[in-house]
């Protein structure tokens, strides 16, 4: 079977959870091969967790400057996996720096490139949810190796033990003068709360959440189901929560088992974001609100009422259990 090169996500002591999709997605294409960037000693901690996930071969550039740049390590690395593999396709998370990373390495390449896709077939054919979720495509790339960027949460994870054979990849020094520099890092404000990306249930609230002090109710319901917060665009501008948590075509794409809106009325830019989620629970004291029209389960109310008993609820019943 071909290779499929997979750029592995980490944070040096795991794996994340969205590198574990893409190598449960590359396996409808081929061998999962991985390319991980990162310190010296890196891939020894991490390659049992991406043999357990079908990894064949990790192809490892460690360095000291691997965090040290924005993008230039992974595209480096990627390019020259992609000159040693001639792999059937690249696939990269479709997070912030997936993106920009997959965009570089596309035109280096002068190759074809898919961003965003929520599912992917065994002929390489992928399909995306375009212009703010009005529409669902089926495309595939006619010129040059696929580069193909996948939604976290599109692909449930699924294990399929490999060999994980460990390669090193003598990727050359990044050039200083081309290449953005990291000059501080600051810790995300989430407490023990799952990555936004990578939670299966997702609480997030919106402009009728009314200021940052109603995110309290929020914080809890998703504490309650051990889940993470988003919030609208609307509360994110209004200054009620971190642009960080923000969930939209101008945010974070998510794709949990389960999300819940209180207080968003659905604009079409936050449904892009949010819309292939597996259950949608939605609370809005408007009957008219768009958010209606892609929920599973809707209450008309106030979720300063409905989010507290259903709070209560939850952490009864995992109480009892």
């Amino acid at each position: 079977m071909p290779d499929v090169l997979v750029l592995v996500e980490h944070d040096e002591a795991r794996v994340h959870k969205s590198t574990h999709e893409l190598l449960t997605a590359a396996r409808r294409l081929g061998d999962p091969v991985a390319v991980l960037v990162g310190a010296p000693g890196t891939t020894a901690r991490l390659r049992e967790s991406l043999a357990r996930y079908g990894t064949t071969r990790v192809y490892a550039a460690e360095s000291t400057e691997a965090g040290e740049f924005v993008g230039s390590p992974a595209v480096d690395a990627l390019y020259l996996a992609v000159r040693t593999v001639d792999p059937a396709a690249v696939l990269v998370s479709a997070t912030t720096d997936g993106k920009e990373v997959a965009g570089r390495l596309a035109a280096r390449l002068d190759t074809g490139l898919l961003t965003d896709a929520v599912d992917l077939d065994s002929s390489g054919t992928v399909t995306q949810i375009v212009f703010g979720g009005a529409y669902t495509t089926r495309s595939e790339v006619t010129h040059g190796i696929p580069v193909i960027t996948l939604r976290p949460g599109s692909f449930d994870p699924e294990e399929h033990p490999g060999d994980a054979v460990e390669h090193t990849l003598a990727v050359p020094p990044v050039d200083p003068a081309v290449s953005a520099r990291v000059t501080a890092r600051r810790a995300a404000l989430g407490g023990d709360r799952p990555a936004l990306t990578e939670a299966s249930v997702v609480v997030s609230g919106g402009r009728g959440v009314g200021g940052a002090d109603g995110f309290k109710v929020v914080e809890e319901l998703a504490d309650a189901l051990g889940g993470a917060v988003g919030a609208s665009r609307a509360a994110v501008d209004a200054g009620y929560y971190p642009h960080q948590y923000q969930v939209g075509q101008t945010g974070k794409s998510v794709s949990p088992q389960l999300y819940i809106a209180l207080g968003i009325s659905g604009a079409i830019q936050h449904l892009a974001g949010m819309q292939t989620s597996k259950t949608i629970v939605a609370v809005n004291k408007d009957p008219e609100a768009p958010v209606f029209g892609v929920a599973d389960y809707g209450v008309v109310g106030d979720l300063f009422s409905v989010a507290p008993q259903l709070t209560r609820e939850v952490a009864a019943r995992r109480g009892g259990s």
